[in-house]
């Protein structure tokens, strides 16, 4: 699969996405639905904790696309929602550490909504993957 950054500016570079990316060669598309900080037997985890949130949504994904003989690296696109933005924000460190451990960014769209799902999660990833 090749994959190829578009940029018409680079403001998006320093948050870690591209604005959009030419995928070519890929045989096989996964859609995954929103990932959150739930257990293995879906019981919401680290209330009150935006961070915790973060990894432990982002360890799902990673559980979803490993299911998937899939990893990281190929996630073509991010949508993510947040019921703090700003605190989302302070946090996406943990982010960039994941992907740009896979060395990709994604285009991506951060959202921030009133609440999600389950009322005690503040944070929701859902991520298209090609390979």
């Amino acid at each position: 699969m090749k994959r190829t950054p578009v940029n018409p500016w680079s403001w998006s570079l320093n948050f870690g996405y591209h604005q959009a990316e030419i995928i070519e060669g890929a045989k096989r598309q996964l859609v995954c639905a929103g990932q959150t900080s739930v257990d293995p037997d879906g019981s919401p985890q680290h209330a009150g904790d935006m961070r915790g949130q973060i990894t432990l949504a982002l360890d799902n994904l990673e559980a979803v696309l490993k299911s998937a003989d899939m990893s990281l690296a190929d996630v073509t696109q991010l949508r993510i929602y947040a019921t703090d933005v700003d605190e989302a924000m302070q946090h996406f460190d943990v982010l960039g550490a994941r992907f740009g451990a896979a060395d990709v960014k994604p285009p991506m769209t951060l959202l921030g909504v009133t609440r999600l799902a389950i009322p005690a999660l503040m944070f929701e990833i859902e991520a298209t993957a090609a390979g």
